[in-house]
Formats: structure tokens, sequence, C-alpha cells
């Protein structure tokens, strides 16, 4: 597998390059973190936050995935982390700028993080967390499965980085064995072929739609009833959650 290998997207006014990120890139970091964080703000959800300096950190291991114009405009990015010593991989903090969204461009990353993830650790597990339907379907499309939080890492530095997600006080509600995320994977040693994956989500699509409001629903309902008996007077003047701000509840 070569890892220079790259991707070209043509889009109508653009041709955007997906490749492994260089030294040159890390102009992009501040960039890059800025959106990761606007962008949890407004969905809701949190990538684990990361700084600037861990950007680059990740672009100097090689461990890194850019997308960007033939303008050399940002486009996109995605990193590798591991756990367990090397026996979980996770693709994380897949992030595309506002203007390029719904074009293919998070499709593209994925699929090069991915292979190069499998280049850098041939023998370890895949995995990622995502609050998102179309996320869920380009993991499939790759050959990753739905799978239990019993079946990742059990890495505390993995789930510490989970602290800054607006959601975490459900994770730790749960022992950590659900939140709003859910889990899929990859197995290089036991695993369905892309092709069975992508036809599993497209048979199942409508059931994964029910499942992530069922999830947000039965989560969030503890700490939704928490927020109004604290607003009934339960205790004076304490402010409500965040969840109640986040949700307008």
């Amino acid at each position: 597998m070569n890892h220079f290998l790259q991707i070209t997207l043509k889009l109508e006014n653009n041709n955007i390059v997906i490749r492994v990120a260089t030294a040159a890139d890390k102009v992009y970091a501040t960039t890059i973190t800025d959106e990761m964080s606007s962008s949890a703000a407004a969905r809701g959800t949190g990538i684990a936050k990361r700084t600037p300096e861990y950007i680059e950190h990740k672009i100097d291991e090689g461990k890194a995935v850019i997308a960007i114009t033939d303008q050399n405009e940002w486009v996109g990015f995605c990193y590798i982390e591991t756990w367990s010593h090397g026996e979980y991989v996770a693709n994380s903090g897949l992030i595309v700028a506002p203007a390029f969204r719904k074009s293919g461009v998070a499709k593209a990353i994925k699929k090069r993080i991915f292979e190069l993830s499998k280049e850098l650790y041939p023998e370890a597990k895949i995995f990622g967390l995502t609050t998102g339907l179309a996320v869920m379907k380009i993991n499939s499309d790759l050959g990753y499965e739905p799978v239990t939080y019993s079946e990742l890492t059990q890495d505390e530095a993995f789930w510490a980085g989970c602290k800054s997600c607006v959601n975490y006080e459900i994770l730790m509600s749960k022992d950590r064995k659900n939140c709003m995320c859910t889990a899929m994977l990859y197995d290089p040693k036991d695993h369905y072929e892309p092709a069975e994956t992508k036809q599993y989500f497209k048979e199942n699509v409508k059931s994964f739609e029910r499942l992530l409001r069922f999830k947000k629903w039965k989560l969030l309902r503890p700490f939704i009833k928490k927020d109004k008996s604290e607003g009934n007077g339960g205790n004076g003047g304490k402010p409500k959650s965040f969840f109640h701000h986040l949700f307008h509840l």
C-alpha cells in the first residue's frame, strides 16, 4: 500500500486533494481546532477537544489526513489515535469545512484515513463513535459493524477524551456502557466484507434512525427530569444544567 496515495475529488468550482498531511500543513492547525469546536457546539455533541499543538503533533507523526483545494484552501481533516498498546486504533476528529459539506469530502477522508490505519497498524481493531447517521453509513461502506461499548478499548486515556463532550455526564451515568454515540468497529481478523456491511446498513437504515432517536429520548430523559425538578423550586436559585439550554427544554 502506498503511504503517499492521494484521492482527488473534482467539484464544480474546485479540485480537492485528500492525502496524508505533511509539515507544511501545520499552518491549518488553528483553523482545524476552531472548526472542531464550533461544529461540536452546533451539534450539541463533542469531538474530544484538541489543541493546535496536538494537531501539529499528529501531522508530525504521519498519522493525519487532510483535504485541501488546488488553491490551498483547507477543506477537511482527520487523524489516527492508538489505544491499549496499539491493539485499537481510532480515526478521530473528522471535520469538514462548512462550505464543503455534503460534497463527498467526508467519505473520501474517511476512506483515506481508514487505509492509512490499516497500513500503519495492520493487526489493530479500528473503531469509531458517532451520533450521525451519515457517518454510520460511511463506516458501513468501509466494513465497520455496530458494536457494544464493551467491545471497544477500555484504555482510560481514551475515555478521558470524552470529558470535553457535553454528553459526558450521560456516559458516566451508564458506567461507560452506553451514550449518545453509536460504536462501530472493524476487526481485521474477524469481519464481514464491505459489500455485506454496506447492504446490512441499507436494509436497516430505518432501524438505525429509530435507534438514534430512541437513545436521545431515553438517555436524556433523566437529565430533563432533573432540570424540571430544579427549576420548580427544588433548589432555589441553582442554575439549570447545560442540557436544558442545549436542547431548549
